[in-house]
């Protein structure tokens, strides 16, 4: 039976998956760190990716890379970088987004431009951030690429055309999902001038073959890659009515449709997904290291936090934390910091720091499936994933706070399952990825649901929680 492969280049690390083709079974695993940073050269990922890939690709017939979204990677015209690429998460270009929004005409005519309207994460804001800081620096530029468009163009030989997909493609600020093409003129009124951009591959279309024997897998398939996102919904096959809330890095809430999403909002970006659907996804910039970050402030470890959070009620004696411990992208407030509120005597004790850190985090997860239902998405049940699902302090205050049920699918790398599966696509030829189990019946008993008495408790936290986010951000 052939194997596949599918590598997940994160924000923190370089994960690789092979899979049988036919069965999805998971064959071996590799993985190595990134560096840490809100810009990195490529060549760091590329890097992770031969350690992470020693002795694990020989033998497959088929790679596929799902990276990290929005990252900006420029390069000229003899296709080295010019400079360390932006990442998804790096917000130094909020003013950018601000100047686009209005020469534009204002958030709406983006929504319907491109299905979303611009934050700092987004690349379109990043190439105004660079015209406009380091203006000799872009003038170099001949072509911008994502990250998993550079790991596919480098795995597959850089003398080929750069490709994409539509999934990440939907994610610069300069691609429609409903109209499924560039918008270059918003591109160009970013950087000031036309570049080159990717060609943008079919979901299953094999992009080249493994020319850099360095990671293994030479003359294997190369499929066209996604975005991170992508890649773990089709890992995790889910279906419509179900609603994933990943807690990584950030935190996103995403789900499949079959229409493209316009937001004027802004809460909701429009994403297309790695099939031929659609992907409307709201992000957080604060998920997992909330959870960190309460902990070290408490001098314990992540199973210290939720034995904490565990022991406070519901409401954390009216302490509620705003965690925008890196600013944040939805509410848009890339300048934010962290707020704790409603700080008294009786309120002010490790255990209901620890259960507010957890609230405040969902809170703003909540907030991103509400606006989801606001579009239109129907939500059935919510597929909770990531390294923080494993918490189980998250477990228990997710049904309260979300207010549906919970499936806790067996921990699994699922973005680059999804990758491995769209390679075993690309080399099947067939109309429609492979019918590989999926992982997302995996139910925990703690988190099936939620009584009616934790429901009224999720509201008041959410109440709560409503009160202190419209009064910060008025104040800004």
């Amino acid at each position: 039976m052939p194997a596949v492969a599918g590598v997940d280049s994160s924000t923190q690390s370089c994960k690789v998956v092979v899979c049988d083709a036919d069965t999805g079974e998971v064959l071996r695993e590799g993985r190595a760190s990134h560096p840490d940073g809100t810009e990195v050269h490529p060549r760091h990922w590329w890097s992770a990716l031969q350690r992470a890939s020693d002795g694990v690709l020989d033998g497959v017939a088929a790679v596929s890379v799902a990276a990290q979204q929005h990252g900006m990677v420029a390069l000229d015209e003899a296709g080295d970088v010019v400079r360390p690429a932006l990442l998804w998460n790096d917000t130094r270009s909020a003013g950018a987004a601000r100047e686009l929004i209005d020469e534009l005409g204002g958030p709406k005519a983006w929504a319907d431009a491109v299905g979303l309207v611009p934050v700092a994460s987004f690349t379109v804001t990043k190439l105004r951030w660079l015209a406009t800081h380091e203006p000799d620096v872009a003038a170099r530029v001949a072509r911008v690429l994502l990250p998993h468009d550079w790991l596919t163009w480098r795995l597959s030989g850089a003398g080929r055309e750069p490709t994409t997909d539509r999934g990440d493609a939907s994610g610069t600020g300069y691609w429609s999902a409903a109209e499924g093409r560039y918008r270059t003129d918003l591109l160009e009124l970013a950087l000031g001038f036309a570049v080159t951009v990717p060609r943008v591959a079919g979901p299953a279309e094999p992009v080249g073959v493994v020319a850099d024997s360095t990671v293994g897998a030479a003359g294997a398939v190369v499929a066209a890659g996604t975005g991170d996102n992508m890649g773990a919904a089709l890992g995790l096959g889910i279906e419509p009515g179900d609603v994933v809330v990943s807690l990584g890095t950030s935190g996103t809430v995403f789900a499949v449709a079959e229409a493209a999403s316009n937001d004027a909002a802004g809460l909701v970006a429009g994403f297309a997904d790695a099939t031929g659907r659609f992907l409307p996804l709201v992000c957080t910039l604060n998920a997992g290291r909330v959870l960190a970050s309460t902990a070290t402030m408490l001098g314990t470890d992540l199973a210290g936090l939720d034995r904490l959070a565990l022991h406070a009620a519901p409401g954390a004696g009216g302490l509620v934390m705003l965690p925008y411990m890196d600013g944040e992208r939805t509410p848009d407030l890339p300048d934010a910091t962290g707020s704790l509120m409603g700080m008294t005597r009786a309120a002010m004790s490790p255990s209901n720091l620890a259960r507010a850190s957890v609230e405040g985090m969902l809170c703003g997860l909540a907030d991103g499936i509400d606006a989801l239902v606001a579009q239109g998405v129907p939500v059935r049940r919510v597929l909770l994933i990531g390294g923080a699902a494993q918490s189980a302090a998250v477990r228990v205050v997710a049904p309260i706070v979300l207010g549906v049920p919970i499936v806790v699918p067996t921990p699994g790398e699922y973005v680059a399952h999804g990758a491995a599966r769209q390679a075993a696509w690309a080399l099947s030829g067939g109309p429609a990825p492979p019918a590989w189990p999926t992982p997302a019946g995996a139910v925990d008993a703690a988190t099936a649901g939620a009584t009616a008495a934790d429901a009224e408790r999720g509201r008041e936290v959410r109440a709560a929680y409503a009160r202190w986010r419209d009064f910060v951000h008025e104040l800004r």
